[in-house]
């Protein structure tokens, strides 16, 4: 082992460097979301810091080709890590709360907190490269071996930490386990260990340890009204316990926006929901649905209740929303009326035959959309899962005009260029158009759907909020350009 013991070493540098790059992404979500556009300045600042590491590290190792150097630079990072659950809610949370644009944030944040990091861990090749004693003639095979052991290591870490730690055991703890990790290595590392020197690694190992717990405690000291943040194999989870008016309500987070907002005994709250209730009036006849975004299963719980007659299959990619919608939630997944389907939304409308008399879709984070279910193709296939008289229910999260109505305009031009008629409601009369606000996109795979005006009284107070003659600017969006969505 210790004759590779530099390859082991930039093997593990490599797997890190990707797992900070993975959990940068998850730490920054709550606060600026989780869009192209951030995972660009992530991926762009980490790179920058890495090209900077390796500029440096090839400096200090034709200055001080000393095995020790390169150990102070493992140390260092690991010191480093040890800290991005303090500055979490010290740097990122405050920058996120100003008026500064969310990208900017986004740079600033990785510069801080994940990019220094990242460069120290960058050093490790050239230093590799540098120490490992072979002829002049052989240092281009030397450094080639060196990158391969490198890159390795960061598909390692890509999947390791995608595949298994993130969702087994969450960012904080990864975090704990990588200065642990790196500080092992640090150790071994030097070579002049004396008394003195384990005596000072045991205390600043404690003290590592001690700010990574302290990070953690601090958070929920100082968001108390989280009573749970875990991590899936797909997104950062928050829920929260707030009270308003005397009343205690669970909400779910996923980024920036509350996916589910329920009471304490489990009642609708969210307003755009009894939107979806409007598939008894435009399609009477309906007994089969499928809704795509289970979340908290507010909805779901709520139409089992509701309509004990009918049935409804949900598709809800995350399988821990499931589970936590069981524990906090009420979820009966025993009841024979619902059925639930752990997978993309898109893949599921793909790939089922069934047909349905109505699909919800109530898949999108805030303005962060999977793009792929907003396209041409992907309402191409929920017409197909229609039958004859059926509609589709969509909640979008968009202004009417100005500038932050592009969402429902695209929307609308492609639900439009599919389904025979579609209808917009606003959702709320107190927000302004120019604002961001849930809005209720209706197509009808017929436009003779059987509605049944018995029930007009009943849903009048929905029906009438329709804004009529409702017109979009925007052209289709299809699967090869897609100009919205994460």
């Amino acid at each position: 082992m210790k004759k590779y013991l530099l390859e082991i070493t930039t093997f593990i540098s490599g797997a890190i460097g990707m797992i900070i790059e993975l959990i940068a992404a998850r730490i920054l979500s709550p606060y600026l979301g989780s869009s192209n556009l951030i995972w660009t300045c992530i991926i762009g600042m980490m790179l920058a810091f890495m090209s900077l590491g390796y500029f440096i590290g090839g400096k200090f190792a034709d200055k001080y080709p000393n095995i020790n150097v390169l150990s102070l630079f493992i140390l260092v990072a690991s010191i480093f890590i040890s800290l991005i659950p303090l500055l979490e809610i010290n740097i990122i949370e405050p920058l996120s709360k100003t008026s500064l644009p969310a990208t900017l944030v986004a740079v600033i944040s990785s510069t801080l907190t994940f990019g220094i990091p990242s460069l120290f861990l960058s050093t490790v090749s050239p230093f590799a490269v540098k120490l490992i004693d072979k002829k002049l003639e052989e240092v281009g095979k030397v450094s080639g071996n060196i990158s391969a052991f490198s890159t390795i290591g960061s598909i390692a870490g890509t999947f390791l930490a995608g595949f298994v730690l993130i969702p087994l055991i969450g960012i904080k703890n990864i975090i704990l386990g990588v200065v642990i990790v790196l500080f092992i290595l640090s150790f071994v590392l030097y070579k002049d260990k004396n008394i003195k020197y384990i005596l000072k690694s045991i205390v600043i190992f404690i003290i590592l340890i001690f700010i990574v717990v302290c990070g953690k405690y601090l958070f929920f000291k100082t968001h108390t009204d989280i009573i749970l943040d875990t991590d899936s194999e797909y997104s950062r989870i928050w829920l929260k316990s707030i009270e308003s008016n005397g009343q205690k309500f669970y909400a779910l987070q996923v980024d920036t926006a509350y996916e589910s907002v329920a009471t304490e005994n489990n009642q609708m709250t969210d307003n755009y929901l009894k939107y979806y209730d409007l598939f008894d009036y435009y399609n009477k006849n309906t007994s089969d649905i499928l809704m795509i975004g289970g979340a908290a299963y507010v909805y779901p719980n709520y139409y089992l209740k509701k309509f004990p007659d009918k049935r409804i299959d949900v598709v809800e990619i995350d399988p821990k929303m499931t589970e936590i919608s069981k524990k906090y939630f009420a979820l009966d997944d025993q009841n024979t009326r619902i059925n639930i389907y752990h997978e993309d939304g898109r893949k599921y409308l793909n790939n089922s035959d069934k047909k349905y008399d109505c699909i919800l879709i109530d898949a999108f984070k805030g303005t962060n959309a999977p793009f792929q279910l907003t396209t041409l193709e992907a309402m191409y296939n929920a017409k197909r899962s229609l039958n004859d008289n059926g509609i589709v229910i969509t909640n979008v999260i968009s202004a009417v005009d100005g500038t932050k109505s592009d969402f429902i305009k695209y929307e609308f031009s492609t639900y439009k260029a599919i389904f025979d008629d579609v209808k917009v409601f606003k959702v709320s009369n107190d927000i302004d158009n120019q604002e961001l606000q849930n809005l209720i996109l209706i197509a009808f795979k017929n436009k003779n759907s059987e509605n049944d005006p018995e029930k007009y009284e009943v849903y009048k107070n929905l029906i009438e909020t329709e804004i009529v003659n409702f017109e979009s600017d925007k052209n289709i969006v299809t699967d090869d350009l897609c100009p919205i969505g994460a």
